[in-house]
């Protein structure tokens, strides 16, 4: 078999098309014409032997193999940028702090303080996992550098003079992975599962308010005439996940960390909205350790972002 050398050039101005919805924009964005960034698009569809594109109107579409290709120039890509750093960046020293989701502090956490150390064994890293308005506190009165929080109503630029939209993430809700979903479910006529709840309350595993999960998970089912009680309150998301587990209740998260032990329900309850998945920074132009540590995170989450979501579909 033909052995294939990727151009790095190429891929990244593939990612960053994908990145930004058009090649125009990625052409601007890279200081090329926008007949050239086609003429690398072209390229790499002959060095992969394969379509990477198809139609679909005006929008960018992938095949299947654009998907993988997309998986892998990101990652080829990082590679690159990382070796890169660490032979120029390597005398960059000084201290960061980061804050986090727990949601991401045993999925992500460990791989990005790895990669980072290892292209800045100079730098110091402070990383904290917190809950969503603790850590948007902290951004606000320079308490951490970074912080990746979900979307909250009424932010913007005064409260974090640096907020980058990283990802857009299905809010759903999840139960025990036992076969009757914990006695919530019942066997329908065509095989599926229906709620089995009788007159009784919806008994709902939430955070202590304030909790942005919680209020969309109750106002929901308000909305849709639906009675609920609260079950099992907790500080602690490793606490929620067990009592989900043992069938205390239903909860509303992101497939993001779900354990193994937890499904998604897949219908039976009102719809939920998405959530913006931001990072945020204190100030509005960030130290070159504070912009190198982000970058390594926006790629992580979008490089771990398709598993997360395959367990939507898995429901």
């Amino acid at each position: 078999m033909r052995r294939v050398n990727f151009d790095l050039d190429v891929l990244r101005s593939f990612v960053t098309g994908m990145d930004l919805g058009s090649y125009a924009r990625a052409a601007d964005r890279l200081g090329r014409s926008t007949s050239a960034v086609s003429a690398q698009m072209k390229k790499l569809e002959e060095q992969a032997g394969t379509a990477i594109f198809r139609k679909s109107g005006r929008n960018l579409a992938l095949t299947d193999a654009g998907q993988t290709m997309l998986s892998y120039a990101r990652r080829l890509l990082d590679l690159n940028d990382e070796a890169a750093t660490a032979l120029h960046g390597a005398d960059l020293e000084g201290w960061v702090r980061l804050g986090l989701q727990e949601d991401f502090g045993e999925t992500l956490l460990p791989a990005i303080l790895g990669q980072f150390a290892r292209a800045h064994p100079k730098v110091r890293i402070e990383a904290r996992v917190a809950r969503n308005a603790d850590l948007i506190e902290r951004i606000e009165k320079g308490r951490i550098d970074l912080a990746l929080t979900w979307g909250q109503p009424g932010m913007d630029r005064a409260s974090a003079p640096y907020i980058t939209r990283i990802a857009e993430v299905p809010m759903c809700w999840i139960t025990a992975a036992s076969p009757d979903g914990a006695g919530l479910f019942a066997p329908d006529d065509v095989g599926g599962r229906q709620m089995n709840l009788g007159d009784d309350p919806l008994p709902l595993v939430a955070f202590e308010p304030p909790c942005l999960l919680r209020d969309c998970a109750t106002t929901a089912l308000d909305r849709a005439g639906v009675a609920w009680r609260m079950a099992f309150v907790s500080p602690s998301l490793g606490g929620l996940w067990a009592a989900t587990a043992a069938g205390l209740g239903v909860m509303v998260r992101t497939p993001i960390g779900m354990p193994a032990n937890l499904r998604v329900i897949d219908g039976g309850l009102p719809p939920l909205p998405s959530l913006d998945l931001n990072l945020l920074g204190s100030e509005s132009e960030p130290s070159d350790i504070v912009r190198r540590l982000a970058d390594i995170l926006m790629a992580s989450v979008r490089d771990a972002m398709p598993g997360y979501l395959e367990r939507l579909h898995a429901a």
